[in-house]
């Protein structure tokens, strides 16, 4: 059961409010994820979707809702509370439409476009009009210079990635380094140069900027997911990165991993990049996408004015931060979930704790853990920064 922390001090309490205030603001004005942060490879594993499906989850960057149209759901309806996440979807999902394929990879492939503005007036007729005025304020994402060559340093999360890789290459050794990873393809060879580089990776500059409040809001992660590191890992949040970060270079095959190599790079490549980028699968996300819905909403608020028989829900992280801000909203959002849940749906959760202990123990009840699956897929997560995967199934 979940336990509310002691009250603090009255300095720490305005500390406090102001970093939330400062991650409202970032978060309530700019795209954050322009990337998502979750293996849709893991995921689909787990859910096993099918003709059947209907999922509810969270947009993020989209990348994951577009992935799991290959395994032919009936629909998905991606819900995100900040509306520039769903067009940066609905930009994918035009391009996917009504462009051919090298136009799409060089835009999210290789992060840059030499025409945005002309190729948004191609797609103005595609784009929903809310879209379609952000990405016309925000042309300039996609051009490539030399100070910001990619999309992908582009948004907070991005902006965090382009100055920690800098902090990273300061060292000609360490950029030696990055340049090998990017070329191995065994983990016996990953180990070996991760031991001979491990002692400039963690100097004592870039310790320092992991442990500033606004690099993690930056990145997306709230105070709440900090405390729940700082609290209940034994090295606090810069030995939770550097263990994260140890796993995900010695035990998950860096050559198969989109998700980092685009933030070492600014560019995914065509061996190494999400599905929706594989050509191939094009013909099948085209006939697919309009089964992809965006909604701008609380998941609270989208399953209230679109209830139905949902069979899965992919809820991310952010009960993390409802479990601590929030309570009495989390407890509403479990009954809209079991409310709107069909027979047996799943619902697939993720969190920066390595334990998730602030479910409602009435709801709990209405859960049937999958401990075995969630134990055995985490560690294969080529993203590798969460503390644990909850999946579950609603009991009848």
């Amino acid at each position: 059961m979940y336990c509310m922390p002691a009250r603090a001090s009255l300095p720490a309490q305005i500390s406090h409010h102001t970093q939330d205030a400062i991650f409202r603001r970032v978060h309530g004005g700019n795209l954050v994820y322009n990337t998502c942060w979750e293996d849709p490879r893991l995921d689909r594993a787990m859910m096993r979707l099918d003709a059947s499906s209907r999922v509810v989850m969270i947009t993020s960057a989209g990348c994951n809702a577009l992935d799991y149209l290959l395994d032919n759901p009936a629909e998905i309806h991606a819900v995100d509370v900040n509306p520039r996440q769903n067009a940066l979807l609905e930009l994918k999902k035009a391009m996917i439409r009504l462009c051919d394929f090298e136009e799409l990879f060089q835009t999210f492939g290789y992060g840059a476009h030499p025409d945005m503005r002309g190729l948004l007036g191609r797609l103005s007729g595609g784009l929903p009009p809310h879209a379609l005025r952000y990405w016309q304020d925000k042309h300039y994402y996609f051009r490539r210079t030399s100070l910001n060559p990619s999309f992908y340093y582009r948004g907070t999360a991005g902006q965090m990635a382009w100055l920690t890789l800098h902090t990273f290459l300061g060292s000609a050794q360490v950029r030696d380094y990055v340049d090998a990873l990017l070329h191995i393809n065994s983990l016996e060879e990953q180990r070996r140069l991760y031991a001979h580089v491990r002692p400039l990776l963690w100097g004592r500059f870039i310790t320092l900027l992991l442990r500033q409040p606004m690099a993690m809001t930056m990145l997306g992660v709230p105070r709440a997911q900090v405390r729940l590191i700082e609290t209940r890992f034994p090295g606090g949040l810069c030995g939770y990165i550097q263990q994260k970060m140890e796993h995900v270079l010695t035990e998950v095959p860096f050559w198969d991993n989109y998700f980092w190599r685009v933030y070492f790079t600014g560019h995914y490549t065509p061996g190494c990049c999400p599905n929706y980028l594989v050509p191939e699968h094009q013909a099948v996300l085209r006939e697919r996408e309009p089964r992809l819905k965006t909604h701008t909403a609380t998941l609270a608020n989208f399953l209230r004015e679109h209830p139905g028989s949902y069979t899965h829900f992919v809820l991310l992280d952010h009960q993390d931060w409802l479990a601590t801000h929030k309570p009495q909203a989390l407890h509403e959002e479990w009954q809209l979930l079991l409310e709107n849940s069909a027979p047996g749906a799943c619902i697939l959760m993720r969190s920066a704790s390595p334990q998730i202990d602030f479910i409602p123990p009435e709801i709990l009840q209405r859960l049937q853990l999958d401990t075995k699956q969630a134990q055995h897929y985490h560690p294969l997560d080529r993203v590798g920064t969460y503390g644990c995967t909850l999946f579950a199934r609603v009991l009848p």
